[in-house]
C-alpha cells in the first residue's frame, strides 16, 4: 500500500497525535527508562489514593446498566437494517468473543490468581479454597463483561443502526451532534481511546510473552530472562500482524476457532485425567458463593485497614478491562452486526462468563487438588513467578511434557488473536472508522504494540504493566459514562419514534424504520 494511499485513508489529527506520543513514548522508555518507571508510579499512586472508589462505582453501575438495557422495550432493536442477518455463525461468533476479550490473561491467571488468594487472602478474611476461587470469579466474571458491552453495544448501535463511523467518538453524536463529530472533543476522545487500547493490549503482551518464555524454560530448558522475553515478544508480534492483516474472515476467525479448539482440549484433560468429581463440585459450589458475595465485593473498598490489596488487584483488573474497552468492544461490535440488542447483551454477557467460570475451575481445580491431596509447590511457585504456575500443575498429571508444549501454542494462539484483534480496531480508530483499515495500518500499529509491551517490561516489569492500565483507564471511564447516557438518549427517541438528530437519520417508530 502506498504511502499516498496510507495518507487518504488516515484521519491525520488522531494518527499522527497518537503515533506521535507512543513514539516519544518508547523513545522515553529505552532512553531513561528509570525516569519513566518513577513518573508513572507516581500517577498510579495518586490515581489510587485518591480515585481507587471510582473504578469500584463505576464497573457495578455498568454491570446495572446493560442488564437493565437488556431487559428494556429497547431489546428487540437490530443492531443493523430490519430484517439484517448475523454475519457469523453462533458458534464462530462466540469463539472470537471469548477469543477476544479474555485472551491471554486467562490463561495466564487460571491457576495463578486462585493460589495467590489462597496465600494471601483478601478482606481481611481466613484463607480457603473458596475464597480464593469466588474472588478470581469476580475478577473475570460478569463486570469485565459488563465493561465490554456498554462500549460493545453503542459501538454496533450507532455503526449499523445509524450510520455512522466507527469510531468511539460516534457514539457521543447524541451530546455532539453532527457538528461536534468533527470537532476537539470528538478527536481528543478518539484519541484517548487509542492510548487506552496501546496500554491495555501492552499488558496481556507482557503477561503472554513472560508465561511463552517460562513455557519454553520449562520444557526446553531456555533461559528466561529479559532477552528471551523480549525476542518472543518480537516474533510474536510479527505473527500478530500477519494475522490482523488478513483480516476477520481469514486469520482471525481461524486462530479464535483454534483457541476454543485447544481451551476445549485442556478442559476435558483436566477433566478426565484430573479430579472430575472435585472439578464440578469446585464449578458448581465456586457460582453459588461467587452471587452469594458478589454484591460485598463489588463495593468493597478496604476503607480501615489499607492493605493495598485493592490497588494490586481488583481496581488493576476493572481498570485494566476498561482500558481494553475500546478495542474489545470495537471487534465485538464488528461481529455482531446483524443481532438484536436483547441478543447481543445476554450473548455478551453471559455466554463469556460461563465458559471463563468452567475453565477457572478446571484449570483451578486440578492445581487445587495438586496442592491439598498431591506433593504441593504449586502455590508456592504462583506467588513466587505467576507464569509458572500452570507448568507446575502440568507436570502433576501425565503426559506433561507434551501438554506443557500445547499449552505454550495455545498461550501463543491467545496472544497472537488478543493482539491482532486490537491491531485491527486501531487501525479502525485512526482511518475514520474504516471497517477494513488497510494493512500498512495495521502493521505500523502491530509494531507499535509490541514496542510499548517490550518499554514496559524493561522498565518494571508486571509492575510497570499494571501502572499503564490504571493510568490510562481512567479518562476513559468518564467517556463511557457519557457513552451510556448517549445510547440511551439515542434509543429512546427511536423507540418513540422520534427523528434521530443524525446526519444519516430515518424516522423510527416502534423501532422499526420508516422511510
Amino acid at each position: 500500500m502506498s504511502n499516498k494511499k496510507l495518507f487518504n485513508v488516515i484521519d491525520p489529527i488522531v494518527f499522527w497525535v497518537s503515533a506521535i506520543i507512543a513514539i516519544a513514548f518508547i523513545v522515553w522508555g529505552w532512553a531513561a527508562p528509570d525516569s519513566m518507571n518513577s513518573a508513572v508510579n507516581s500517577i498510579q499512586g495518586f490515581l489510587l489514593s485518591n480515585f481507587g472508589w471510582s473504578y469500584l462505582l463505576g464497573a457495578s453501575f455498568f454491570l446495572v446498566f446493560v442488564i437493565v438495557v437488556a431487559f428494556s422495550k429497547y431489546g428487540d432493536i437490530k443492531l443493523g437494517k430490519d430484517g439484517e442477518k448475523p454475519e457469523f455463525t453462533t458458534l464462530t461468533w462466540f469463539a472470537m468473543l471469548f477469543s477476544a476479550g479474555m485472551g491471554i490473561g486467562l490463561v495466564f491467571w487460571s491457576i495463578a490468581e486462585p493460589m495467590w488468594h489462597y496465600v494471601d487472602p483478601p478482606m481481611g478474611l481466613e484463607p480457603g479454597v473458596m475464597l480464593s476461587m469466588r474472588t478470581t470469579f469476580f475478577h473475570w466474571g460478569l463486570h469485565p463483561w459488563a465493561i465490554f458491552v456498554v462500549v460493545g453495544l453503542a459501538l454496533a448501535y450507532f455503526q449499523f443502526r445509524k450510520g455512522l463511523p466507527a469510531l468511539i467518538s460516534s457514539t457521543l453524536q447524541p451530546i455532539l451532534g453532527d457538528k461536534g463529530l468533527n470537532g476537539p472533543i470528538a478527536k481528543g476522545v478518539d484519541i484517548l481511546a487509542v492510548f487506552a487500547t496501546l496500554f491495555g493490549v501492552a499488558t496481556s503482551l507482557g503477561l503472554g510473552a513472560t508465561q511463552i518464555t517460562q513455557g519454553l524454560s520449562y520444557v526446553y530448558g531456555i533461559p528466561d530472562g529479559i532477552t528471551t522475553i523480549l525476542v518472543v515478544i518480537a516474533v510474536i508480534t510479527v505473527l500478530f500482524t500477519v494475522s490482523a492483516v488478513t483480516g476477520i474472515h481469514r486469520g482471525i476467525r481461524y486462530l479464535s476457532n483454534i483457541n476454543i479448539t485447544l481451551a476445549v482440549l485442556f478442559i476435558l484433560f483436566f477433566l478426565v485425567i484430573g479430579p472430575t468429581k472435585f472439578i464440578l463440585n469446585l464449578f458448581t459450589e465456586s457460582i453459588g458463593v461467587y452471587f452469594q458475595n458478589i454484591l460485598h465485593m463489588s463495593f468493597w473498598s478496604d476503607t480501615v485497614d489499607q492493605t493495598g490489596w485493592l490497588g494490586g488487584w481488583t481496581v488493576f483488573y476493572w481498570a485494566w478491562w476498561i482500558a481494553w474497552a475500546p478495542f474489545v468492544g470495537g471487534f465485538i461490535a464488528r461481529i455482531s452486526r446483524g443481532r438484536t440488542i436483547r441478543e447481543f447483551l445476554m450473548g455478551v454477557l453471559f455466554a463469556p462468563v460461563l465458559m471463563s467460570f468452567f475453565w477457572l475451575s478446571s484449570f483451578g481445580g486440578a492445581a487445587f487438588y495438586a496442592e491439598l491431596f498431591g506433593s504441593g509447590g504449586i502455590a508456592e511457585s504462583a506467588t513466587g513467578n505467576a507464569a509458572t504456575a500452570l507448568f507446575v500443575t502440568l507436570s502433576h498429571y501425565p503426559m506433561a511434557a507434551l501438554m506443557s508444549t500445547l499449552a505454550t501454542i495455545m498461550i501463543a494462539t491467545f496472544f497472537i488473536t488478543s493482539a491482532d484483534s486490537a491491531t485491527y480496531v486501531l487501525g479502525m480508530l485512526t482511518s475514520k472508522g474504516d471497517l477494513e483499515p488497510i494493512a500498512s495500518l495495521r502493521i505500523f500499529w502491530g509494531t507499535v504494540n509490541g514496542a510499548i509491551a517490550a518499554v514496559l517490561l524493561v522498565i518494571g516489569g508486571l509492575g510497570a504493566l499494571q501502572t499503564a492500565s490504571i493510568a490510562s483507564a481512567f479518562p476513559f471511564m468518564i467517556v463511557m459514562f457519557f457513552m451510556s447516557y448517549a445510547l440511551v438518549k439515542a434509543l429512546r427517541q427511536e423507540f418513540e419514534g422520534n427523528v434521530y438528530v443524525g446526519s444519516k437519520a430515518n424516522v423510527y417508530a416502534g423501532g422499526k424504520a420508516v422511510k
